[in-house]
């Protein structure tokens, strides 16, 4: 009996003493593998109605390098993206898209690689490759939505060479986050040509292109409210005026934007419900877009007695520039002043690491088009988590 009891208290004892090695190694450091299959069909107005397989994979590592290698205040990120498949929204031929995990260039990338050092707990420094979305423009109750607007406004998405440090590429950028009892600055200098490890020209240090500068203040806790401004340092071409010499126009691309993300309903183990608005402007002379905004709700634990049960439910519209809806005219179009979206989705845990995502949009003007009336997409995400 008495051995017996040993037995079970040393049992006992290396448990505890597992476990607590297990929680140590996670606050060491902390590995994540998701892997999204969606299928998405234009099902009504686009320009091909078919079907289409696109996955996206992620696998990101952190560690904390104050308990892993004696460095004070010092972490690192490391973010591996890979996507296949197809591309829907060339059969549903719109301006913004309607997935945000479709690619122009389907291949491994190295997208997030890069370090932080907190001085205290209110000072914090990062750089590397580092995506801008991540905490620039960014409105948590809109996660759940797919069409890539809600991610980050088109008015800046479709600035710079080749586009902004955003999904899918990012660039070189350094930030500055500093932060006091719920409010928060953060400061961004970022190479202006996107490029990581994986893409053809691979990471871009000459910062030939200029850099895209970019700040936001704001308050953070159970209300989010924000304001943004951005602009970048070289000039970029004007999408109609040209120059003496038949050469667009060097305009120089900036702007601004506000958010707020407030909760409505949080009763506890029933129930969470919150609203997000944002707001942005362009210069509306660098890119097709002078602006646009995005409005929503989102409804956590949507099913009593599954807590990973949500619903979401998305307004946006991406304001077309004079200078570009002038351009559609000239080559006898028919431009809308804008392109506009409404997107239910639904989604819920089915296993202990799967997510089934239903998902229907309705786009109005698709491509800026008015003769194209409405489009109808629906989709599905499936999404393992390892």
């Amino acid at each position: 009996m008495l051995c017996t009891l040993m037995v079970a208290l040393l049992d006992i004892s290396n448990s505890t003493q597992a476990k607590a090695a297990n929680a140590t190694a996670a606050r060491i450091w902390d590995v994540g593998l998701t892997y999204k299959i969606d299928v998405m069909a234009p099902v009504a107005g686009g320009l091909r109605n078919k079907p289409y397989g696109l996955d996206n994979v992620d696998l990101v590592g952190t560690a904390d390098l104050d308990r892993l290698a004696g460095w004070t205040g010092a972490s690192a990120h490391i973010h591996l993206l890979n996507n296949n498949g197809g591309s829907p929204n060339d059969a549903a031929g719109t301006l913004q898209g309607i997935d945000n995990i479709e690619v122009s260039s389907q291949r491994l990338r190295l997208f997030e690689a890069w370090l932080n050092q907190q001085f205290g707990d209110n000072v914090g420094l990062r750089l590397g490759l580092y995506d801008l979305n991540s905490e620039f423009y960014s409105a948590p109750s809109a996660g759940l939505l797919l069409a890539p607007p809600f991610g980050i406004g088109s008015e800046i998405a479709a600035t710079g060479p080749n586009g902004p440090s955003i999904f899918p590429s990012t660039a070189l950028a350094v930030r500055l986050r500093v932060e006091a009892h719920g409010y928060y600055t953060h400061f961004a200098v970022v190479n202006a040509a996107a490029g990581t490890v994986g893409d053809a020209g691979g990471v871009d240090v000459s910062f030939n292109s200029g850099a895209l500068v970019i700040g936001e203040v704001g308050h953070e806790g159970d209300v989010k409210i924000s304001l943004g401004a951005w602009a970048y340092t070289r000039r970029q071409d004007d999408v109609r005026q040209l120059d003496p010499n038949g050469e667009p126009l060097r305009r120089r691309a900036f702007g601004g934007y506000l958010l707020a993300d407030i909760p409505i309903l949080n009763s506890g183990s029933s129930g969470y419900v919150s609203l997000f608005g944002r707001a942005g402007w362009s210069d509306g002379r660098t890119t097709p877009y002078s602006g646009g905004w995005q409005l929503g709700i989102s409804v956590r634990e949507l099913i009593v007695g599954h807590p990973d049960s949500a619903l979401s439910l998305g307004i946006h519209e991406g304001r077309l520039s004079s200078a570009y809806r002038a351009n559609e005219r000239d080559a006898g179009g028919s431009p809308a002043k804008s392109e506009r979206a409404i997107e239910l989705t639904v989604s819920d845990r089915v296993a202990s690491r799967l997510t089934l995502q239903p998902d229907i949009q309705w786009i109005f003007d698709p491509g800026g088009d008015r003769r194209r009336g409405s489009l109808v997409v629906m989709g599905l995400r499936t999404t393992l988590s390892l």
